[in-house]
């Protein structure tokens, strides 16, 4: 168990079997009020422990190739920059997500814990005689959060500086990115996350030190206010446009990659099949519907739910990937604990998102009368 774990945490039942499995140490949940803790990691004064994977890339050819193989430009990325980038099949199907930051000699590649052996292993298949070299470093290393500039651990005491920082792109449309939701009032244009990559003696300083921490549901919850997807938001017929993914972790107009057409097309020519929305939950009954609950509409599944939690201001919310012809009126329903939840929605994609290009459409053969 991690040392932020250790200090009186929480640690949810999901996590600890991933320790178990791992030999990792399991983040916590929560230190005992994850409402308090949230409030704190808002306002930039506590510090949440990630459990991030950590991948690394070094050698010469390392963003170039990068470049070649994936979502975002990074060709020419400067040293200290944050992106975020995706991996695609060749449908323009969400296969991997990567947080990036190059510190002039090691790319530092992010991802969910799960995700890290299997883009590592992905990575290094894809190599072939370019000058790269592909490790996972999962086990080496903490990630710590916060919100705001100032790091809340400045004052204290490091044995050691963290080795990489990410800033999360989020709050604004990344260049060569497309934002599809409304963004005069973009509920992520205050979403601040910095990340720490930093080593296990690091973490337990901070740990160890009387700097505030909260746990991951803290962080779950402010995630889903700001309409921030993540890799655990998708199944496997996720396309980015539709968790609005084209924001910060596409480039569209850079160079050939795997699944490129199908985000030009679908972007220019078409609509998502699918769309994220936030839902507002009801909560009289205190439960909480659980990621993958069916998304109902008069009994029929319309969509699932893809992230849920509890806000400090907003109460109960979640974040579902539902059908792009669902009427964004409509008051949806599900299931938690035999309970019914009934969920008002806000539109993030909204149903006409894509056909950029405004190409119009030929009359059909016989639709126009000649004289």
């Amino acid at each position: 168990m991690s040392a932020f774990a250790a200090r009186d945490g929480f640690v949810s039942a999901s996590a600890a079997a991933s320790d178990d499995a791992s030999g990792t140490g399991a983040v916590a949940a929560h230190f005992g009020n994850p409402i308090g803790e949230q409030r704190l990691l808002a306002r930039g004064r506590a510090v949440v422990e990630l459990g991030t994977g950590v991948v690394t890339v070094t050698g010469p050819d390392r963003l170039s190739w990068l470049n070649s193989i994936t979502s975002q430009q990074l060709t020419g990325l400067p040293a200290g920059v944050s992106t975020e980038t995706l991996v695609l099949d060749q449908a323009g199907r969400v296969e991997h997500a990567a947080r990036v930051v190059d510190d002039g000699s090691t790319v530092w590649l992010l991802t969910e814990r799960a995700d890290a052996a299997p883009l590592a292993g992905w990575l290094d298949s894809m190599r072939f005689m370019l000058r790269v070299e592909v490790a996972d470093r999962s086990d080496a290393f903490a990630t710590i959060g916060w919100f705001g500039e100032a790091a809340p651990f400045a004052s204290v005491d490091l044995p050691e500086p963290p080795v990489a920082e990410w800033v999360d792109p989020w709050a604004a449309v990344t260049p060569g990115g497309w934002g599809y939701a409304a963004q005069e009032a973009h509920p992520g244009s205050d979403w601040t996350l910095r990340i720490a990559v930093v080593t296990p003696g690091t973490a337990d300083a901070i740990a160890a030190s009387d700097v505030p921490v909260a746990g991951l549901l803290a962080h779950e919850a402010l995630r889903i206010a700001a309409w921030r997807p993540t890799l655990s938001d998708t199944d496997d017929r996720t396309i980015p446009h539709e968790l609005d993914w084209l924001r910060s972790a596409v480039h569209l107009t850079k160079g050939c990659y795997r699944g490129q057409e199908t985000v030009a097309k679908v972007h220019n020519l078409g609509h998502p099949p699918r769309r994220v929305v936030q839902l507002h939950l009801d909560g009289s009954d205190a439960v909480l519907p659980a990621p993958g609950t069916p998304v109902l509409l008069d009994d029929q599944q319309v969509g699932r739910l893809a992230a849920s939690a509890v806000h400090h201001e907003l109460g109960p919310i979640g974040l579902a990937v539902v059908k792009r012809s669902l009427d964004p009126t409509a008051t949806l329903t599900l299931e938690a604990d035999g309970v019914v939840v009934t969920a008002a929605q806000e539109t993030i994609v909204p149903p006409g998102a894509g056909a950029t290009a405004n190409v119009p459409r030929l009359p059909r053969l016989g639709a126009v009368k000649r004289s």
